[in-house]
């Protein structure tokens, strides 16, 4: 297949990702372009990635198309997707915060993309915001599987470097190298909390910062826990670290605009102890998305036609409704995020492996040579 490279969208440390276009369907496509070192061949990676994610197909799973491999390139042909959930929530939320039934959708989609890996026995391992993609008929992608891994039983061999800071399961800070699928259900509860305040739930400076944050909010488990969590983690003769004693805030405290069944759900995902954790497909059964109003997938109806004149812009705000709170309620969620505001900058990423950048016209077309997969 041949393809015209259109605009540069992002750059990352191994490969930079260019809009495109098939010259035969004339679908636009994302192209990632792996630069190949003459002697260290393809990074692992990517080949990790491509190996992955030529299993994966699911709706919530960025599709990956064609691989294109010459001698000094490899370029992965992915689906197209507007803009990563990050962006999207700086563009439609209120303060970052997205409205409840963008929320539950969003997260139902989510839950429902990091199931399909979990049954595929894979490991996203790297899950936050940057790295979900949003389409134009509002159907949420999980992206950028670089950092994947399939695993077997029992997982004791992987290093804990995984997962962006602020999305890290406190086992893995911990050190433990002995997990699963527990440590994605984690960084989609990270992910839940931030889509309903506007702002990451956990911001560390490191990896004992960020531990500190998570318990001065679900509080410091008990010593059993923390024996059982510190040992996965430990070498032969070293001594188990003490830490503060931190009561729990509620979530609806630290939360106020969610409802009680989100906030339920949330302290189902974001269990300091990993075996106590929701899995994500018992997440999707769990009655927060058992109301009444319907879930959407596909299409999606927040971005309603985009052959109706007024809908022109895909990313017009996601539905009309408007949602009041009393005041001593409001009073509530604006402090709350205020103080959840405070520190940290934004993260870099992006769903296809690296940060967007404002889009500049390539300087020229070129296609890309046809190639094997």
């Amino acid at each position: 297949m041949n393809y015209v490279q259109l605009e540069k969208l992002g750059e990352g440390t191994y490969a930079t990702v260019y809009k495109g276009r098939s010259r035969t369907t004339n679908e636009i496509v994302a192209l990632k372009e792996i630069h190949l070192d003459a002697e260290e061949g393809t990074p692992s990676t990517a080949i990790r990635e491509i190996s992955l994610m030529k299993e994966l197909k699911h709706v919530n799973i960025v599709r990956l198309y064609d691989v294109i491999h010459t001698e000094t390139k490899l370029v992965l042909i992915f689906e197209y997707c507007e803009r990563d959930l990050k962006k999207y929530m700086d563009v439609h939320g209120d303060r970052g915060a997205l409205d409840p039934v963008t929320v539950r959708s969003f997260m139902y989609q989510l839950l429902k993309g990091t199931a399909f890996c979990h049954e595929n026995r894979v490991l996203h391992r790297d899950l936050k915001p940057q790295n979900l993609l949003i389409n134009r008929k509002g159907e949420l992608k999980v992206g950028d599987f670089g950092l994947a891994r399939a695993f077997g039983v029992p997982v004791n061999t992987f290093s804990n470097e995984v997962v962006t800071l602020w999305y890290r399961a406190p086992d893995v800070l911990m050190g433990s190298r002995t997990y699963s699928t527990s440590i994605d259900v984690w960084s989609c509860g990270c992910i839940f909390a931030e889509m309903i305040s506007g702002v990451p739930l956990f911001r560390g400076r490191d990896n004992q910062d960020q531990l500190l944050h998570i318990m001065r909010i679900i509080g410091t488990p008990d010593e059993r826990t923390l024996r059982k969590i510190a040992t996965e983690g430990q070498t032969e003769g070293q001594t188990q670290k003490q830490y503060p004693r931190y009561p729990k805030i509620p979530f609806s405290q630290v939360l106020p605009k969610a409802s009680p069944q989100a906030i339920d759900l949330l302290e189902r995902l974001l269990q300091f102890d990993p075996a106590k954790r929701i899995s994500a497909a018992e997440a999707l059964q769990h009655p927060y998305f058992s109301t009444n109003t319907p879930i959407y997938t596909q299409p999606n109806p927040f971005t309603p036609a985009l052959t109706t004149p007024q809908y022109a812009n895909p990313y017009a705000n996601p539905g009309s409704q408007q949602y009041q709170y009393p005041a001593a309620q409001e009073a509530q969620r604006a402090a709350a995020q205020t103080q959840l505001a405070l520190a940290q900058p934004q993260i870099p990423g992006a769903g296809y492996g690296m940060q967007y950048q404002t889009h500049q016209p390539h300087q020229a077309q070129q296609g890309f040579p046809s190639g094997s997969r």
